[in-house]
């Protein structure tokens, strides 16, 4: 008898494909399988600008980035110079992760189950944050509702944007989509 090590896919992963999908298909009437919007990548961004005075800011952030997704991010950089903001073309100003595959359903898991409950007075994300094409973004002020992050090791509280692209053609439908996988949408 041979024993497998199969990788078992990811909570909400399973729970898309046993319960919402048919939820869709019967909300919205999808004749093809194809038709059924599902998240196609995860988008989590670090902006600092204050990284131009003190870059070290920006390695302490690119260190919490990657324990709370689970994959290294990238390096952004300014693409213009603004003298107001004493910012030079090619400065290091921010960091990004683009999440697919299981990391895209295991990071949303987590942030709508276990971080966005610590929020304090959290009363639920913005239904108004979709860009018309079915993508969604919010925002996250503090990197510490993260239980990965060690909150005597913050040196500053830096906020982070997500973004859940989705392959659903309207907004509805991505809204639809969101509430089945548990986004606690503000009424």
């Amino acid at each position: 008898m041979a024993e497998t090590n199969a990788v078992q896919a990811p909570r909400l992963r399973r729970q898309y494909e046993d319960t919402i999908i048919p939820k869709l298909k019967e909300e919205f009437g999808y004749k093809n399988v194809h038709e059924i919007p599902k998240i196609e990548k995860v988008v989590v961004n670090i902006g600092l600008g204050e990284a131009t005075t003190n870059p070290k800011l920006l390695d302490r952030a690119m260190e919490e980035l990657a324990l709370i997704t689970g994959q290294k991010p990238i390096l952004r950089r300014a693409k213009k110079s603004v003298s107001n903001f004493k910012l030079r073309e090619g400065q290091a100003i921010g960091c990004t992760v683009t999440l697919r595959g299981t990391r895209q359903w295991e990071f949303p898991d987590r942030l709508l189950s276990v971080a966005l409950p610590r929020v304090r007075d959290f009363s639920g994300v913005s239904p108004k944050a979709f860009d018309g094409r079915g993508n969604y973004t919010f925002g996250v002020r503090e990197q510490t509702i993260f239980p990965e992050v060690d909150y005597d090791k913050v040196e500053k509280v830096t906020g982070m944007n997500v973004t859940l692209v989705t392959t659903a053609q309207t907004d509805a439908e991505a809204k639809a989509l969101l509430t089945h996988l548990g986004v606690p949408f503000r009424q």
